[in-house]
Order: C-alpha cells, then structure tokens, then sequence
C-alpha cells in the first residue's frame, strides 16, 4: 500500500485539486506541504490532533512538513465556523501562544537538520503595504465568488466585518509567500478551510503562471475533530498543566463507540490490519480497543511512562480500588472556611466542573461522590482533617475522579 493509499484507507482525504499529481508527491517524498495553526490559545488542543498526526506520519515517508502559526493572521481571527467575531488579541498575547505552540509541536515534528520548518505568516504579512496588497492581490479575488464561500455564507444575516472579510486573502497570502520562499508545494486543511485554500492555489497559479506547481488537499473531518476537542467541562489540551495526562487518557477511552474505530484509523500509528481485526470487536472488546486508542494517544502526547500511569489508575478505579497516579489536586488552609469546606468548591478545586452553578446540578443530579458514597446535598460541607494522609476521592459521574488532599 503506497502511502497516500493508506490516508486514504485511514479516511484523512476528503478532497484534492489533481490526485495523480499528489500521489507522485507525496508517494515519493517529494511533498513540501504546510498546515496553518492559528495561536488562538496558548496549547494545541485535540481539535488539533488530527493535522499533527498527519504531519507525523508524512515526514516518517520522507516528506518535508512546515508548520505555519498564525501570527499575521491571528491579528485578524477566522470567521470560519463561528457566529459572531472573535475577541482581538494583542500582539503580546499571540507571540506567547506562538511560543507554547513550536514546544507541543517539537514532540511530534523532527524539526532537526531542516527536516522540518516552523514559519510564522506574521514575517510577511505584519510587513505588507495595503496600497501594495490591494494592486498586486485585490484582481485576482472575485468578490462576488468569496461570498459564496461557506465561511462566509453562515455569517451573512449577523453580520461580517471587513476585517474578517480580509481572512481568506490572507490565508491565500500564506501559501503564495510559503511557494516563493521555501518551495512549498501542498497544503493541506480541514474542509471548512476548503475556499480559503482554493484561494492560495489561484492565487499562485495567477501571479507566476500555469506552471507555477501548488497542489491542495483538505482533511476529512478535521472540522469534527476541532469539535472533538471540546467537552462540557471546556477543551481537552495537549498542555499537561491545562489537562493532565489521566484526564487525557480518560477522554480518549470515553469516546463513542461509533468513533473509536475511526479515531484509531485517523490518530494512531498502529497498522491498519491490526485496527480492521478491531472492527469485529463488541461489548467488552470494544472498550478494550477505546483502552488501546487512549493509551497510544496519551503514549504520543506525553510519553510512555505518563501514559502507562494513566492507564494503570484508570484500571484500579473502575475495579472499585485505590489509585496513586489518579489526578489529585492539593488544598492548603485558605481554601477552608471555619476549618471545612463545601463540595462545591470541591468539585471547582478539583476541575470537575467549570463552574459553582454547574456543580450544584451534578449534585442535585445524583452525578457526585465522596469516597464511593453519593452527594445529594449541594451545601454539604468536610472538614479539614478528612483531607490529611490519602485525602478523598471525588467522583463526577462514572468516569471523572480527583483525589483531593492536603
């Protein structure tokens, strides 16, 4: 199986502009390609995952990746998939989320001996004259054609700025500048990306001419993957002081079972005959392989040691035992209030819940417990010297659990 056969049998293409000529490329290690990331945060999240895992996997088959953070184009913000406009960031704030990101990056990207680049489209579009950009970039746009894009479409009724009118230019800027300076040949993006991308291939092609080479493809779901990275408590992280390994691990193993298939195909590095053996699983199978997917995830993110932890404290819990390396968050006496504390600020301690409001429900749900012993009342108060040597496990539900301790 040649390579792009295999992203193909993983369900990572949606789309392509010429096939016969990107399968050249990248079969034969050719492929020059870029994937944008917009420094919107200051970690990746799983809503990323997908497009690093691809970049991973095309630099093992000998392609060069080049990873673009967002810098210019962050100053802007994407409209792409959202209702209303994103809050301006200062040029402060987008420079350390920059930073955050080149460090996750490094664990999955070999960024050594020019194997791999990590640029920032701030080094020319911070730069660009807007006389300049209007004559030289401006008659190659269709107004009339970039209202029809999708991202676009959505946000017509309430409202688009100009500003993030620009957003697709820009993006289109990116692969034009990214062609000239390192030869970049591929881009590759979430279908929601699809008419931003198709703007940066027409914009090359236009400018230097038919024979200029720029190749585009969009993943498949990578749109349901930034989804993926959203749960009801917030984003799931790739930054462990953001989302511990544990709770990393233990969003992977709670994932649906109509998904976990897929997320194996799309996100691990395991051979493929070995995943479509997994497809005849049921019952008890079916969760060993969503234990197989959040070990070899948590294994990628944060190493072998954290997620071999992980997994071990996910075991002992579900069999009704005590676990050393599950979460555990550590109060001090100012956390307490006439020596006790209320399982509110418990749960909010322990970030179980995001919110107070959010946390009275669980209770009043049934959904928590201290200690394998139900919480119905949400103004239930511990004292401080229930917390001292083991402390007391807090569960959210069957799944979420910290240790809360001194």
């Amino acid at each position: 199986m040649t390579v792009y056969d295999e992203l193909v049998a993983r369900g990572l293409i949606a789309q392509v502009t010429d096939e016969e000529e990107i399968k050249e490329l990248i079969n034969n290690g050719k492929a020059v390609f870029y994937i944008g990331f917009d420094p919107t945060a200051d970690s990746l999240h799983v809503g990323h995952f997908m497009a690093l895992c691809l970049m991973k996997r095309l630099q093992m088959a000998g392609n060069k990746p080049i990873a673009l953070i967002g810098g210019g184009t962050a100053m802007i913000g994407d409209p792409s998939g959202r209702t209303d406009m994103r809050q301006m960031m200062t040029v402060e704030t987008i420079q350390h989320n920059c930073d955050c990101f080149k460090d996750q990056m490094s664990r999955f990207i070999d960024f050594s001996d020019g194997k791999a680049l990590m640029v920032n489209n701030a080094d020319w579009l911070m730069n660009l004259n807007y006389i300049d950009v209007l004559r030289e970039v401006g008659p190659h746009f269709s107004v009339n054609r970039m209202l029809t894009a999708e991202c676009y479409k959505q946000r017509m009724e309430r409202g688009l700025s100009f500003l993030e009118f620009n957003y697709m230019i820009m993006q289109s800027y990116d692969f034009y500048a990214l062609f000239q300076k390192y030869g970049c040949n591929m881009q590759f993006g979430g279908d929601d990306q699809w008419s931003n991308m198709l703007g940066g291939t027409e914009l090359i092609r236009r400018k230097l001419g038919k024979d200029a080479y720029a190749m585009t493809i969009t993943l498949l779901l990578n749109s349901e993957g930034k989804k993926m990275g959203k749960t009801q408590s917030g984003a799931v992280w790739l930054d462990p002081k953001k989302t511990s390994p544990y709770d990393f691990f233990q969003y992977w193993r709670n994932v649906a079972d109509a998904d976990v298939i897929k997320c194996l195909k799309m996100l691990t590095f395991l051979p493929l005959e070995e995943i479509e053996a997994m497809e005849k699983w049921e019952g008890s199978e079916l969760n060993k392989a969503k234990e197989i997917l959040a070990f070899e995830l948590t294994k990628l993110v944060h190493g072998e040691e954290e997620a071999t932890k992980a997994l071990d404290a996910a075991r002992a819990l579900f069999a009704g035992g005590a676990a050393a390396e599950i979460p555990t968050t550590h109060l001090s006496e100012e956390d307490f209030t006439d020596g006790s504390i209320d399982i509110i600020t418990m749960l909010t301690k322990a970030g179980l819940v995001p919110t107070r409001s959010e946390g009275r429900r669980a209770v009043e749900q049934g959904g928590v417990s201290v200690n394998d012993e139900k919480v119905t009342d949400f103004k239930a108060v511990f004292d401080m010297s229930a917390f001292e040597g083991e402390g007391l496990v807090v569960k959210r539900g069957k799944k979420n659990f910290n240790r809360i301790c001194m």
